[in-house]
C-alpha cells in the first residue's frame, strides 16, 4: 500500500481529523439526524475495528471520508478560520476522556477486550451494522462514561431521544477518543497547536491537496 500521509506531521493529521470529523458527524446526528455526508459515519465506526492496522491510512480505509474532518481541522488551525465553538468543545472533550482513558489500565484493557469481541462477532455471526453500533454504543456508556466528565451534547430533542441516535453518538464520540488515542501514539501534543501550528496547517493542507 503506498502511503498518502508521507511523513509524521501528516500521520498525526490524519488522525486528528479523525477526532474532527467525530465532532463533524455527532453535531450533525444530533442536530438533523443524519449525517452529510453518509458514509462519514462508516469511515469512523470502521476503524474502531482495524486490529493491528499495517499504517495509519489503513486506520481509515477511504481518506476521501475524512476530508470533512480536515477541513475543521484547517479551520481551526488557521488565524483566519471560521471556527465553530461547538465543535471545538466536543474535541476538547474526546481530548479530555482519551487522557483519562489512557491512565486506566482497566477501561484500556476492557476497552480492547470488548474490540475484539464485536469484531469477532461481526466476522463469525455477520453482525449487522445497528447491531454493531449498539455493542459500541454500550461499550461506550460502559467504559468511557465512567471515566467523567461527560460531553453534554446539543441538538433537536426529537432526535435526541432516540435509542438509535443516542448509540450512533457514543459510537461515534468511542472513535474520535481512538482517533486520540492514535494522534498521541504518534507524538501528537496539544501544545502542538500553539508551538508547531504552522507544521499542522501546512501538513493539513497537503493532505486536502492530494486529496482532492
Amino acid at each position: 500500500m503506498s502511503q498518502l500521509a508521507t511523513d509524521i506531521w501528516q500521520q498525526r493529521m490524519l488522525a486528528f481529523a479523525g477526532v474532527c470529523l467525530a465532532s463533524v458527524c455527532v453535531q450533525q446526528l444530533a442536530k438533523r439526524g443524519e449525517v452529510v455526508p453518509a458514509e462519514a459515519p462508516d469511515t469512523l465506526i470502521n476503524s474502531l475495528l482495524v486490529v493491528d492496522p499495517e499504517n495509519t491510512e489503513a486506520v481509515y480505509g477511504d481518506l476521501y471520508q475524512l476530508r470533512p474532518g480536515l477541513q475543521v481541522l484547517l479551520r481551526q488551525l488557521d488565524s483566519q478560520g471560521d471556527k465553530d465553538v461547538e465543535q471545538t468543545r466536543y474535541v476538547v472533550g474526546m481530548l479530555q476522556l482519551e487522557r483519562r482513558l489512557v491512565k486506566s489500565d482497566a477501561a484500556l484493557q476492557k476497552m480492547g477486550e470488548s474490540i475484539n469481541q464485536v469484531v469477532r462477532q461481526r466476522e463469525e455471526f455477520n453482525f449487522d451494522e445497528a447491531t454493531v453500533i449498539n455493542n459500541l454504543g454500550s461499550l461506550y456508556s460502559d467504559v468511557i462514561s465512567p471515566l467523567g466528565p461527560r460531553i453534554q451534547i446539543n441538538g433537536d430533542p426529537q432526535h435526541l431521544k432516540q435509542t438509535q441516535v443516542q448509540q450512533r453518538i457514543r459510537a461515534l464520540l468511542l472513535a474520535g477518543i481512538r482517533s486520540a488515542v492514535l494522534w498521541r501514539q504518534l507524538g501528537g501534543k496539544r501544545r502542538q497547536v500553539i508551538f508547531n501550528r504552522k507544521q499542522m496547517v501546512n501538513a493539513t493542507r497537503d493532505l486536502l491537496a492530494k486529496i482532492s
